[in-house]
């Protein structure tokens, strides 16, 4: 789903397209980046954009804007109100790419040769919709909740069987 028709992944990388727009002092994180890299290439549907200045803030927006692949492009408030995130941990902009593509940071910092099978990916907005399934009647109403309330659910709102 992440690839071409000729078989080669769906890269947005940000770094060229905001040294292209002029900027110069920011910094691409990728929350998906670990040892592991065989099925993902370090690369994933969520990157956050630390930019030292705050009158950077339209200019790397802009050249965000009408990129195929980018799917959201939020300030920090709007991703934590969004997305309850913990704003200190946030950058300036948050990017988020559609089903069909990923984000990497600049593609000397990718090594996508280990990559033998489809590339996979997580952090945009197509992977959010998780089941909330439980195998017991709930007093509490699921509805609306996080894949992280499933634990307060089932530990404190499962209703038992009394027969």
């Amino acid at each position: 789903a992440k690839h071409g028709s000729a078989g080669e992944p769906n890269v947005i990388y940000l770094e060229p397209l905001f040294v292209q727009a002029g900027l110069s002092d920011f910094r691409v994180i990728l929350p998906i980046t670990d040892p592991y890299v065989v099925h993902h290439g370090a690369l994933g549907g969520f990157a956050t954009v630390y930019l030292e200045s705050q009158s950077d803030h339209a200019r790397a927006r802009e050249a965000l804007d009408g990129v195929t692949g980018v799917e959201k492009v939020l300030t920090r408030n709007e991703a934590c109100e969004l997305f309850g995130l913990p704003s200190d941990r946030i950058g300036d902009l948050v990017v988020i790419s559609t089903g069909d593509h990923v984000l990497g940071s600049a593609p000397e910092k990718h090594d996508l040769s280990g990559l033998k099978d489809p590339l996979r990916s997580h952090g945009g907005l197509s992977e959010q919709r998780v089941p909330f399934i439980v195998n017991r009647r709930l007093e509490a109403d699921a509805t609306g909740r996080r894949n992280f309330d499933i634990f307060n659910h089932t530990l404190n709102h499962v209703v038992e069987d009394d027969s």
